[in-house]
């Protein structure tokens, strides 16, 4: 329906154009798929908002970068909005901006998150560049009033399911040993599930843990957990903003299919120098930023370490490992330089790692464990006029896996890992102020390793290895549009190429029932094995009703190429990224979204209502015969492929302004898989399906010194499969599995409190601290974290008892930091 909707519209479209001459031959439904219709209807939108350009009117560009005054940071998302129009733009990623506008004379009005708004006259009779510096909001009555964003932006704009935190939100909110995660925020979003107790993994309507693209600073962070995925890699301190795509995937962001996860680093104070820090129960954090050239250049450098393997020694001296031999760290830098007013170059990175060492058995057995990421960000501003802005970026990612463990002579390794060599290059064009366009290409070249395996016996002289490295290119090109139709009527459409090749050395095999290789057919080095090319339309639309609400639909077509395949329900660092290949079919997501979108009481309230609709093709799993052995053949061949299906609907209320602010979020949804080699083919529930999903988040400022915030939370129980009969064969048990994911865990629900005391103000001071004081599961409730069955007796003589018992990890859990600035 919504195809042939598609359709007419189109049809309509061309017909009120004003353009001459044929434009199209339809051809009847069965000879153009649905895919083809769509691009071509949004390249014509493209093409026909172009050509609606007003004419004959001398009009003139008013540009510039909108930056913080006390430290210089360029301000992302910052609304630069006239006045006499009811129109404006917000900055790009870099703080730039963009309008171009009749002659005459206009307020200008300038504002960002926690900032004061600036206005600012200007007489436009010809081009002018203008750095617009807002002051930080300086708090002087009781009421808290954020000015950040356009106040009805959320009604005004076309973005579905994209919401901005900035890090002084996300620090006001309770925390689990008083360390601050940007991940466990984001879990209380409509339409973002956690993937489990204390997990920093995330599904995103209805799709896996692989299918959402986390950035920081442009790179591709594989594995976001510290700690198997209790924290995140991201420290609070070093981060300047944090948006989450859900809905409509702009037509720039690709190769995931539910989600983007875009995480922007600090640039660094380039007028004075500063700190801050903190310490908690477990970690504690350090950063410094400053200026290298005041008003050029500067720096920022931002460090965490844990220390529980130094507090765990005096309590567990006595023991055979005398303490928890585990850490793990993260360090963040950037610079950057103002080299003309035209260019500016940034250079950031990021480098983490966990460390289990663990030596028992009087040092019989060792075992090392570590694993962890790093990033490398190099970049290039360039305007080439006040109309067309460019970043170039080169990019380095890596991800590994390692184990290496010694049982007297007997040492075997395990590694599994990822690196990506990534160049990209973005235009931003403005036309004027009814056109934003961007326009770029991407290209990544993926080096594969999905599990390396070294066994040695020194007594036996015996040594086996199996080193297998996959290379793979991916490259893509993109143009959007994010322009205004009519006053009512505001329209992204964008369009994105992909293109994917495996490149040899590969051997490819094939098997008989007893699973022995037949025949094999080789490609040498560099040779084409497989390719894949996909079109990915992108379209959303917003329908003003009125000056306080509007209808927005989005549709979005993806393709993905690697691909993270796991044999538990969380995200471990031992999970195996792969390639598409001869082997593995690329992922298609295709998602329909629709909503209503609110305000109340001069924006004080934001309200809104979305539903969406998810196809997914070639989901992966492992084969139900699969049983984690050691195998040396490819792991590919243990996979299976089948589809999924989410639909569901997301309620979303904010109170944005006064002494009291938060949100509640609920989300009423339905996720499915169907896989033949599964479940005897038969539909079953993902393990993340989660009927109700409930978020209640607030923050209330008493006075100047203490703040207090609170959190509940409510899930319906995660399904999982379980036994559902044993048998006695002679004297062995053997056990019957019910259908796949049939059993429903307990719901799970637990709150969160927290308070933060502020040191005493005073004039001149150039040092301040708090106290954040948190209790983590108030009540103490029992959330299941796993089951497990417990078997009692004797079968034989029919003691034989079967008990299911539940594992929970955290109980309720008081915690306390200190926090400095200087």
């Amino acid at each position: 329906t919504i195809y042939r909707l598609l359709k007419t519209f189109f049809i309509n479209f061309v017909n009120v154009t004003h353009l001459t001459g044929p434009l199209v031959t339809f051809a009847p439904v069965k000879e153009m798929s649905p895919i083809r219709y769509i691009t071509i209807l949004f390249c014509l939108l493209i093409a026909g908002g172009l050509t609606a350009q007003n004419k004959g009117t001398q009009r003139y560009t008013i540009s510039g970068h909108v930056v913080d005054e006390n430290s210089g940071e360029s301000l992302p998302g910052a609304s630069v909005y006239i006045a006499e129009l009811m129109k404006g733009t917000a900055t790009n990623a870099y703080g730039f901006y963009s309008l171009t506008l009749d002659a005459g004379e206009y307020n200008m009005l300038v504002s960002f998150v926690g900032y004061e708004q600036v206005t600012q006259k200007i007489n436009l009779t010809k081009d002018i560049t203008l750095d617009v510096k807002i002051h930080p909001l300086v708090i002087t009555t009781e009421e808290v009033v954020i000015t950040g964003e356009r106040k009805d932006e959320n009604v005004e704009s076309t973005e579905m399911g994209k919401v901005e935190l900035q890090t002084d939100e996300i620090k006001s909110l309770p925390v689990v040993f008083g360390e601050v995660d940007v991940l466990k925020t984001i879990q209380l979003l409509p339409g973002v599930q956690s993937s489990g107790e204390g997990s920093t993994g995330f599904y995103v309507r209805g799709g896996g843990p692989d299918q959402n693209l986390i950035l920081l600073d442009e790179a591709t962070v594989y594995n976001a957990g510290h700690l198997l995925g209790f924290f995140s890699v991201f420290n609070a301190d070093a981060i300047k903003n944090t948006t989450l795509i859900k809905g409509g995937m702009p037509a720039n962001y690709g190769g995931r299919l539910s989600s983007v996860l875009d995480i922007t680093m600090k640039d660094g104070n380039n007028q004075s120098y500063h700190g801050e820090g903190g310490i908690g129960l477990i970690a504690s954090r350090m950063t410094l930023e400053g200026p290298i050239l005041k008003d050029k250049a500067s720096f920022i450098v931002s460090g965490r370490r844990t220390y529980i393997d130094v507090l765990s020694k005096p309590f567990l001296k006595n023991t055979e490992l005398g303490g928890i031999p585990y850490f793990f760290y993260d360090l963040n830098t950037k610079m950057n330089w103002k080299i003309t007013p035209k260019d500016r170059i940034y250079a950031s990175g990021y480098f983490g790692r966990d460390i289990f060492n663990i030596e028992v058995e009087d040092g019989r057995l060792k075992a090392n464990i570590n694993w962890g990421n790093a990033t490398t960000t190099l970049r290039w501003n360039h305007l080439f006029n006040d109309k067309l802005f460019m970043n170039l970026s080169g990019i380095y990612n890596s991800y590994d896996f390692r184990i290496d463990a010694t049982f007297d002579n007997f040492t075997t390794t395990f590694a599994s890992g990822i690196k990506d060599w990534n160049q990209k290059t973005d235009f931003f064009y403005y036309p004027n102020i009814n056109h934003t366009i961007k326009f770029g290409y991407n290209y990544t070249y993926h080096i594969f390793s999905p599990r390396t395996i070294k066994v040695e016996d020194a007594d036996n002289n015996f040594s086996s290895e199996r080193e297998v490295k996959k290379f793979s290119h991916e490259g893509a090109v993109y143009v959007m549009d994010d322009f205004t139709l009519t006053d009512k009527i505001k329209i992204n459409a964008g369009l994105r190429g992909t293109y994917f090749i495996q490149k040899g050395p590969f051997t490819l095999y094939e098997f008989d029932e007893f699973q022995n290789i037949t025949d094999s057919t080789h490609y040498k080095g560099g040779k084409k094995v497989a390719d894949f090319f996909g079109l990915e339309p992108r379209l959303s639309v917003r329908y003003g009703l009125n000056k306080t609400s509007s209808l927005k639909a989005g549709f979005t077509y993806n393709n993905q190429f690697v691909h993270l395949v796991s044999n538990s329900y969380t995200t471990l660092p031992m999970d195996i990224w792969v390639p598409s290949s001869v082997l593995v079919k690329p992922q298609k997501g295709v998602q329909f979204s629709a909503g209503y979108f609110r305000n109340f009481k001069d924006n004080m309230f934001e309200t809104s209502i979305e539903g969406y609709y998810k196809d997914l093709d070639n989901q992966i799993e492992f084969k139900e015969t699969y049983t984690g052995d050691v195998s040396t053949r490819d792991i590919e061949y243990e996979f299976t492929y089948g589809n999924g299906r989410s639909f569901g609907t997301e309620l979303f209320l904010k109170k944005a302004r006064g002494k009291l602010q938060g949100w509640i979020g609920y989300t009423l949804s339905r996720t499915t898989r169907t896989f033949p080699g599964i479940n005897k083919g038969e539909k079953f529930s993902a393990h993340f399906d989660r009927t109700h999903d409930l978020s209640v988040v607030g923050s209330y400022k008493l006075n100047d010194r203490w703040s207090f915030s609170a959190v509940f939370v409510y899930g319906t129980g995660q399904s999982t499969t379980m036994p559902e009969r044993y048998y006695l064969i002679g004297t062995d048990l053997a056990t019957k599995y019910g259908p796949r994911n049939g059993f429903r865990m307990e719901a799970y629900h637990r709150a969160d409190i927290s308070a933060t005391l502020h040191s005493k103000k005073k004039e001149g001071k150039k040092f301040s601290s708090y106290w954040s004081f948190s209790i983590y599961n108030v009540y103490n409730r029992k959330n299941p974290f796993f089951y497990f069955i417990d078997n009692e007796g004797d079968p034989v003589d029919g003691t034989f008892k079967v008990t299911a018992k539940k594992v929970y990890i955290f109980p309720i859990l008081p915690s306390v930091s200190w926090n400095f600035k200087f």
